[in-house]
């Protein structure tokens, strides 16, 4: 039996004791699970005093972390390591905040320099009037500019610089049009994201957007175009010129790019000084996660909880609700990163995992949520635990009212899951003792952002230390892309009835 499995056993040999019952034996038990990360001037506060988690867990926790072998391989991590053995390389996206190997760190530098040269000669109106910029890519190189965009970029945002961004990542040329639609092509710039330059939905509405422009009468369609990429010289092949090609390190995983080149659409949303501080923000998680040891380790603490749920009792979903239209994407920017790095049922030597790795991640915006997908969550037959992120600072200027409301019913949610209602009305009981997590911040800004996002990579990667699994790898998302371009390529043979009668019936096949 493996140090591992020992911890395990001794995890799953815990008693348990409700919500009610923990409140009622720690007086304190708020204080003690909950804790302030400061962030520049403002607060990030996190209470996980509504879990089920107790001072036995969290000890067999720690003992499980340090059988992990947690330390060392957060330090592999943030030191440049071979943190991603199954392709031989670094995952070196905290260099980009500023911590890593001293080289990576100072390439990053070097690229971001590029990139802030161009994005303020753009701002600058060196390459004449620019009001629009549709951003090209799919997975990590939209969702995370499409996620700090919205979030910060709206219009009465101090940060809003005078250009609209365009985030398009479907292949449906109905997502692509829509930009067209509000860009007027001669005072519109094209950014193409994509880490090799050659996915196939990405170059595929690069071109379409080409010719567009060429379509629109621009004169100079390429000189309209921004590259950002890991393969500068497919991009210059492709026809942008070099000096518009911002490239950023292999080593930068595409749902863990938004703080290299990939960026460059939300420095244009938001102009350098607000993109510098999106960057502080996750630089001040990743020293806390560097830094602090054991429980009081947020991101660590974090990946506790989750892994109480999914392994000691059996929950299949993670449910995260902002209740903060300016977070409306945060849950689907989650569902890609602990999906897609966590997802994996073989350890980091390839071996079987053996037990649950990821649950589903899902969610929505509060209150939307509570009129559509509560009632499971209060009275089904299915354990759920919950994350509520909300904000002090009203992102508008409307009536405090509006805020006010948001926020109650944020706090009340919280409540009643936790108590629940007894009643002899069958149909109107509620069982309670249902959990979650609230992460408060104090205002929304591009340092409050970034450190909310980098809070979730550190949560992401502790989860997946516990369990042994690489999570920087994604080979699961490859096999369906390599069937759909051999069919592309008229190779398409030997799939099964149900496949070949959908390609007929699409026109698709013969």
């Amino acid at each position: 039996m493996t140090d591992t499995a020992a911890c395990w056993t001794a995890l799953e040999n815990t008693p348990t004791a409700t919500l009610k019952e923990l409140f009622a034996a720690d007086a304190d038990r708020v204080g003690t699970y909950s804790a302030t990360l400061t962030v520049e001037e403002s607060e990030v506060y996190f209470d996980w005093s509504k879990t089920h988690l107790s001072a036995d867990l969290v000890a067999r926790f720690e003992a499980l972390a340090e059988a992990a072998g947690f330390d060392a391989a957060r330090e592999t991590m943030l030191g440049g390591g071979m943190a991603n053995p199954t392709e031989g390389r670094a995952a070196e996206h905290t260099a980009q905040r500023g911590i890593g190997a001293d080289e990576s760190v100072a390439e990053a530098d070097a690229f971001h320099m590029r990139m802030r040269g161009l994005v303020e000669a753009i701002h600058d109106g060196v390459f004449g009037p620019v009001k629009h910029l549709i951003h090209i890519g799919i997975g990590g190189s939209a969702l995370g500019p499409a996620l700090a965009i919205d979030a910060l970029a709206r219009p009465t945002a101090e940060w809003r610089a005078p250009v609209d961004v365009h985030v398009v990542s479907n292949i449906d040329g109905n997502a692509l049009e829509a930009a067209f639609e509000v860009c007027d092509p001669a005072t519109t710039m094209i950014a193409v994201a994509s880490k090799t330059f050659t996915t196939i939905e990405t170059m595929t509405n690069a071109a379409s957007a080409i010719q567009w422009l060429e379509e629109s009468g621009v004169p100079d369609p390429y000189g309209k175009v921004v590259a950002l990429t890991a393969s500068p010289d497919k991009a210059v092949e492709w026809g942008v010129d070099e000096t518009r090609v911002l490239p950023f390190s292999e080593s930068v995983g595409g749902r863990y790019s938004l703080w290299s080149s990939i960026g460059f659409p939300v420095a244009i949303a938001l102009g350098w000084d607000g993109f510098a501080e999106f960057l502080e923000g996750a630089a001040a998680v990743d020293r806390h996660f560097a830094d602090t040891d054991g429980f009081a380790n947020l991101p660590l603490r974090a990946a506790f909880v989750d892994l109480m749920y999914v392994q000691l009792r059996g929950c299949q979903t993670r449910a995260v609700f902002a209740y903060d239209e300016r977070l409306a994407l945060f849950p689907d920017y989650l569902q890609q990163l602990e999906m897609e790095s966590n997802g994996k049922s073989v350890l980091a030597d390839g071996s079987p995992l053996g037990r649950q790795s990821a649950p589903i991640t899902w969610g929505g915006v509060g209150t939307d949520a509570q009129h559509a997908v509560f009632q499971l969550l209060h009275q089904g037959t299915v354990e759920v635990p919950v994350d509520f992120i909300a904000v002090k600072q009203p992102g508008h200027d409307l009536d405090p009212e509006h805020h006010a409301i948001l926020l109650t019913n944020c706090f009340a949610q919280g409540a009643a899951l936790m108590a629940g209602k007894e009643s002899d009305d069958g149909a109107r009981a509620y069982p309670g003792n249902r959990p979650s997590t609230t992460i408060l911040c104090d205002k929304m800004d591009p340092a409050t952002l970034g450190a909310l996002i980098a809070f979730h990579e550190h949560r992401t990667f502790a989860n997946a230390v516990l369990l042994g699994i690489n999570p920087f790898d994604q080979f699961g998302v490859e096999l369906g892309k390599q069937i759909a371009n051999q069919i592309a390529a008229g190779g398409g043979e030997g799939f099964d009835p149900s496949t070949e009668a959908l390609l007929a019936a699409a026109g698709l096949k013969d």
